[in-house]
């Protein structure tokens, strides 16, 4: 068998084509050294502790900064692209302060689970068509969870780029894409890098509650609402309260905003449509949840691997923004709560809410 085949624009042609009857949206191919400087902006963003407690990042960063670090057999990387833009407008639930505003990714099932099963399975038609060949071929699958930069790679491989919220922008899908990726050892034509349609627009950075962006193209994680409330294991920091609202997982406000968004269209694949339920959750809903109910409220959802406390900690901070009085005696129930994070963000909100009604 031979271990090379020449650069094919009908083998690229056959990828793309599987890729689309599984479903993904977008397709592009690039090689490995087209990372360029990332792997040196991720080392800057780590030196400046920007990362926060995301140790993980620390720990993986010359796996993360170049894809043959990660492994040295690929030659080629196949991005792919799945839209997951939202039925309305995700501010929307921002203005109804007694309901949970819940990022738009995690409102359906796991995104991990369904991109990768698709992945495999476009590896595996790949395989079998190299197998016809007579050409011995490897391939490993990717999605978020391992040290790829999936954002730099998507650019490089035309799907879009990374705009001044240092998020994935799209002219066809606004910012509404999850990646995944395929590393092969395949020799494929590579296409033409996106370039930067930001132009002089700030709307991203102007609408951080937080001020999480210090530059154009920068992001210090540490203030990030997504970060907040997903990452950090801690008490919210008092300064991050109020400006959190009622985002009680993750927070979409410099997605939304973008106006790219004008050609965003809602997500086709049937497994990323909203759950209704996470649609316009009320927060009363869930302050009387234990462990149990929380398990069983979010099986297969992201929301299920920050666990019930860190859950119950950004819904107690909602609820004080809320100014929802009914919501007291609930409050005050969890005041005797078996974790300190849940009892300390449990006695400011219920004193957030006795300001309120006085």
């Amino acid at each position: 068998m031979i271990d090379r085949v020449p650069e094919t624009a009908e083998l690229r042609h056959f990828a793309e084509m599987e890729a689309r009857g599984l479903g993904f949206d977008a397709f592009g191919v690039v090689k490995p050294e087209a990372i360029g400087t990332s792997g040196l902006r991720l080392r800057e963003f780590i030196a400046a502790g920007h990362h926060g407690s995301m140790q993980w990042m620390a720990e993986t960063l010359v796996r993360r900064s170049h894809p043959q670090a990660l492994w040295p057999d690929v030659r080629t990387i196949i991005v792919l692209g799945m839209n997951y833009g939202p039925e309305t407008n995700p501010l929307e639930i921002l203005d109804q302060s007694d309901r949970g505003a819940i990022s738009v990714y995690a409102r359906h099932r796991d995104y991990h689970d369904v991109i990768k099963g698709k992945l495999k399975t476009l590896a595996s038609k790949i395989a079998a068509q190299m197998r016809t060949l007579n050409v011995q071929h490897s391939a490993k699958v990717f999605v978020d969870t391992a040290p790829v930069m999936e954002k730099p790679l998507a650019a490089a491989a035309g799907l879009g780029w990374q705009g001044k919220h240092t998020n994935l922008v799209s002219r066809d899908f606004g910012s509404w894409l999850f990646l995944g990726s395929i590393f092969t050892t395949l020799d494929l034509p590579p296409d033409v890098a996106e370039i930067d349609h930001c132009g002089s627009c700030s709307s991203c950075l102007d609408v951080c509650p937080t001020r999480a962006f210090p530059a154009p193209y920068q992001l210090d994680a540490r203030r990030c609402i997504s970060y907040l409330t997903i990452e950090n294991k801690g008490p919210i920091p008092i300064e991050f309260r109020k400006p959190m609202g009622n985002r009680i997982f993750g927070c979409d406000d410099c997605l939304a905003v973008c106006p790219w968004n004008k050609f965003a269209t809602s997500a086709s694949e049937a497994k990323l449509a909203t759950r209704g339920s996470e649609k316009q959750p009320l927060l009363s809903e869930f302050l009387g949840l234990d462990d149990a109910g929380f398990r069983a409220r979010f099986s297969g959802s992201p929301v299920k691997r920050i666990g019930r406390d860190r859950f119950m900690r950004n819904c107690l901070i909602a609820a004080g923004n809320s100014n929802d009085l009914t919501l007291v005696p609930a409050v005050e129930k969890l005041l005797n709560d078996s974790n300190p994070i849940v009892v300390e963000a449990a006695g400011w909100a219920l004193g957030e809410l006795r300001d309120a009604g006085a």
